[in-house]
C-alpha cells in the first residue's frame, strides 16, 4: 500500500505534463522538476515518472514523425500548382490553381497525417487523465505505444 503523499505526488507528476498547453514544453520541464526533486524519496513517485517522461518523449516522436510526412507533402502540393509567372504579373493565381481537382493521393496522405496528429493529441490528454486517477489510487500504470527511454 503506498501512503497518501505519494499517490499525490503521482498523481501531480501526471497532471503536471497537461500544463503543455499553458506553457510550451511544460510537459517536460514540470515532470522533470517534480520527479527529479522526489524519485529518490518513493519507488512509486520514481516509476510514475519514469512512465510520464517516456509518454511525453514517445509522443514527442510520434509527433515529429506525422510532421515530417505532412510539411513536406502540403508544400509540395501548394507550390506545384502555382505557375510563378502569375506571381509576378500578380494575378489572381489561387482561384485559378488551387481547385478541389488538384487534390491527390499525395495531399490525402497529408490529410491522414494531420488526422493522426490530431487522434494523437486527443488519446493523449485521456491517457494522462487515467494514468493521473490510475496513480491517486496507488496503481501503477504503463502508458500504451510509450518507448521505455528511462528504464
Amino acid at each position: 500500500m503506498t501512503p497518501t503523499n505519494e499517490k499525490n505526488t503521482a498523481t501531480f507528476l501526471h497532471l503536471s505534463a497537461l500544463t503543455q498547453y499553458i506553457f510550451p514544453f511544460g510537459n517536460y520541464i514540470f515532470p522533470i522538476v517534480i520527479w527529479s526533486s522526489k524519485k529518490n524519496e518513493s519507488e512509486f513517485v520514481d516509476y510514475n515518472g519514469k512512465q510520464v517522461l517516456n509518454f511525453q518523449l514517445s509522443i514527442f516522436l510520434y509527433s515529429m514523425l506525422l510532421c515530417l510526412i505532412a510539411i513536406p507533402i502540403f508544400i509540395y502540393t501548394i507550390f506545384k500548382h502555382i505557375p510563378f509567372e502569375k506571381i509576378i504579373d500578380h494575378d489572381d493565381f489561387l482561384i485559378d490553381n488551387l481547385t478541389a481537382g488538384n487534390i491527390t493521393g499525395l495531399s490525402i496522405l497529408g490529410l491522414l497525417a494531420v488526422m493522426l496528429f490530431l487522434f494523437l493529441k486527443v488519446i493523449e490528454f485521456i491517457l494522462i487523465i487515467y494514468a493521473a486517477v490510475k496513480s491517486s489510487n496507488g496503481e501503477k500504470y504503463k502508458y500504451p505505444l510509450s518507448i521505455p527511454f528511462f528504464k
